[in-house]
């Protein structure tokens, strides 16, 4: 049995990866910040990757890293943690999870995140790297936020291809069973929305309406976003659940 070692296991996508792995009959080993009790199948243990404690250990005896863990900052720095004590493990393939956009964004987190990618492509360990496009679970928790407000700032030219988080779980754990990649073709939602559509269906599901006011992103962001540089539109492997599958499981 492949001892795999999870990151992340306990957010929007571990929680979908983590059964799919034991269905396909991983060991699987969790880092978390915090210890819990191990389960049949999921052993915890206590780690703190962007301090870099308990690292090592963590990865000792795992053949495959599945690297979810990340926030709004120090993914390089914890990434950085992780393939250093992979590559003094002999981890066989390490599969990580990227944002589409991460080397075009003049943003904090998307630059954390293609500093992340280098260093996992300059460590020496096999790897197999997927950028996504924003889930589906993100795009809700923005509309959601964005309409509180009975006037909706609108901005122009951001717009968005969210992706169903189960099925961006279900290419994770199919590239975690397979040999390692490298870079394989991004995954994206199947339609491209503006900010102002995302946030009209969401009300739409929930049966109520708002005022909208355009909004123009200023600066290097903006002229970033109104050139698509958070989008693939070709040579993507494009998902089958659409935003408004999603809104009808969730909304109401």
């Amino acid at each position: 049995m492949t001892t795999i070692l999870l990151t992340g296991g306990t957010g929007t996508l571990g929680r979908h990866v983590t059964p799919l792995l034991v269905d396909a009959g991983f060991k699987i080993r969790m880092l978390s910040r915090n210890a819990h009790e191990s389960t049949d199948g999921i052993e915890y243990v206590t780690g703190d990757l962007v301090q870099g404690t308990g690292v090592e250990a963590a990865v000792d005896g795992a053949e495959v890293i599945l690297h979810l863990a990340g926030g709004p900052k120090d993914d390089d720095v914890a990434t950085q943690h992780l393939v250093d004590a992979a590559a003094k493990a002999g981890v066989r393939h390490l599969v990580y999870i990227g944002v589409i956009g991460a080397d075009k964004l003049p943003i904090g987190y998307f630059k954390a995140k293609f500093a992340a990618e280098q260093a996992i492509v300059g460590s020496g360990v096999p790897f197999t790297i997927l950028r996504a496009a924003q889930f589906h679970d993100l795009a809700l928790k923005t509309a959601r936020a964005m309409a509180k407000s009975p006037i909706v700032p609108a901005p122009g030219g951001i717009d968005w291809q969210p992706v169903d988080s189960r099925e961006v779980a279900a290419r994770l754990v199919e590239l975690t069973r397979g040999a390692p990649a490298g870079r394989v073709p991004d995954l994206v939602g199947p339609t491209v929305y503006s900010m102002a559509e995302l946030i009209r269906g969401y009300l739409q599901a929930e049966g109520k309406r708002r005022i909208f006011l355009p909004v123009r992103v200023p600066g290097k962001v903006g002229r970033a976003y109104r050139a698509k540089a958070n989008l693939t539109i070709d040579g993507a492997a494009v998902g089958k659940l659409t935003w408004e599958n999603f809104l009808a499981e969730q909304v109401g």
